[in-house]
């Protein structure tokens, strides 16, 4: 193993273009943003609280992302959701729900009955954040990387993206593929099996 002296560092540097002076404060700053894929390089209200909450602390995770409603014919997809979420938690899935009111104004207004409705009723604990837009000129900056990467805009509530451990989406899946579908299970332990 090489180590970097001072001087090695300072050659560096200079070779990359930076100043003298910034050698060591390179170093460290350059690490942070690649730990973190572009992709969750995000910060959104969470639902309970509207405390934001920084998507970074996934990074590594394979994630379902969700936009939910409470008023749709597949809002029941929230159980299997959090059925998801409970049995591959352990093993490194997150499943995140954006509540949104895009499709039919199925959503509730307000957050805190977003909040209440969901775990009152489907006993949701995994993440969930304050409603946005996933479609459009108002679509969240999360949805629209989703978008332009899978080139699938949701259709509905309940479109499901599926994202690897790098950061990189994997699958989008329309509403009427439950979260208990065999092909949307076998993709799941796919990606938490690649390390």
């Amino acid at each position: 193993m090489k180590l970097l002296t001072p001087a090695s560092l300072l050659v560096s540097a200079l070779v990359l273009g930076a100043a003298p002076g910034a050698a060591w404060a390179q170093t460290a700053p350059a690490a942070a943003p690649a730990a973190c894929p572009a992709l969750l390089q995000h910060s959104f209200p969470r639902l309970q609280d509207e405390k934001p909450q920084n998507l970074c602390q996934y990074a590594g995770k394979v994630l379902l992302v969700v936009n939910t409603a409470s008023k749709c014919g597949f809002t029941p997809q929230y159980e299997g959701l959090e059925a998801l979420n409970a049995k591959y938690g352990p093993q490194g899935l997150v499943v995140l729900g954006f509540p949104s009111g895009d499709f039919g104004g199925q959503e509730l207004k307000h957050s805190k009955e977003i909040a209440d409705f969901c775990f009152n009723t489907y006993g949701v604990k995994f993440p969930m954040f304050s409603k946005s837009s996933v479609k459009g000129a108002a679509a969240n900056p999360l949805y629209v990387q989703l978008i332009q990467a899978t080139g699938k805009t949701p259709g509905w509530n309940f479109h499901k993206y599926l994202v690897g451990r790098d950061g990189k989406p994997m699958g989008s899946y329309g509403s009427n593929v439950t979260p208990t579908a065999p092909t949307l299970v076998a993709e799941i332990e796919k990606a938490l099996a690649a390390k």
